[in-house]
């Protein structure tokens, strides 16, 4: 069987099992089991694949049917314009909470910031696109996942990053100071609607639970703000979609004289959520 004929039946076969976006799932499967590139891919189409080459292929697709995320099966996933490893210990990084590194490199590009902190970092992935653009501020990122820190770790040796210092604790724990921005991509998802999450087999609960409301670990981030951000500082925040009225109320109530923003992502949801101290 050829290449093309191979990408064409595994798409049909993927598309059956309502898998997203079939054929280039396919693509992408095929490409890592024969570790070359799209070029190289389309170049080769009318070739056939070897019995190694087969076998290989065909396991990935039923890692895939069985609705393990492609980039756990393939170790990478892109994230502003980067390439991060990504295993089952860290959140794969979503392309709504890009949202985060714009809205900080927009504040960046307004007024100095010494030090950044974010917060559960995962993967890294928001902390480095950020260190890349902003090379002279201190980035603190933060996890309580060991874990989740070694993925980190290679992902910022990956990318050469050498302004960011990774921390083990819970939440603001670690910081040893207080900054000028913090962001953060909390848990935010009801434990109610866990079930509904497709990756929830995969992906670590502890970063998806965000409580009985959603809102737990954003209500703990909140409380202890006031001792871990400079005065004038600003929080960045992620939040669910249906969550900004139930967000800014709680951090207008602790924070009354803050300002406060709300900024929708492509789809028109409400991602994130500004707070600048006054």
């Amino acid at each position: 069987m050829t290449l093309k004929q191979t990408l064409s039946q595994a798409g049909e076969i993927l598309a059956a099992s309502n898998i997203e976006g079939p054929l280039l799932e396919s693509e992408l499967l095929l490409r890592h089991a024969l570790k070359i590139d799209r070029i190289q891919l389309y170049l080769a189409l009318a070739q056939e694949l070897t019995p190694d080459q087969h076998e290989d292929f065909w396991r990935l697709v039923q890692r895939r049917l069985n609705h393990e995320p492609s980039a756990y099966i393939t170790g990478h996933r892109e994230f502003y314009g980067l390439d991060f490893y990504v295993n089952s210990d860290v959140l794969i990084p979503r392309p709504e909470s890009e949202l985060l590194v714009e809205k900080t490199l927009e504040l960046g590009r307004n007024e100095a910031m010494g030090t950044i902190a974010e917060i559960g970092t995962g993967s890294g992935a928001i902390a480095i696109s950020l260190a890349l653009n902003l090379s002279e501020t201190k980035i603190y990122a933060t996890d309580i996942s060991a874990p989740a820190l070694k993925v980190a770790l290679f992902n910022c040796r990956k990318h050469g990053v050498e302004n960011i210092h990774l921390l083990e604790g819970d939440m603001l724990d670690p910081l040893p100071e207080p900054v000028d921005l913090i962001v953060a991509n909390l848990p935010y998802v009801r434990e109610s609607e866990l079930a509904r999450v497709n990756t929830l087999d995969f992906e670590p609960s502890i970063a998806l639970n965000g409580g009985s409301d959603g809102l737990e670990k954003i209500r703990k981030l909140g409380a202890g703000l006031s001792t871990k951000l400079c005065p004038g500082g600003s929080l960045l925040l992620e939040i669910g979609q249906g969550q900004s009225e139930a967000v800014t109320s709680l951090l207008s109530g602790l924070f009354p004289t803050a300002k406060t923003a709300v900024f929708p992502d492509l789809g028109g949801i409400d991602r994130v959520v500004s707070l600048t101290l006054s």
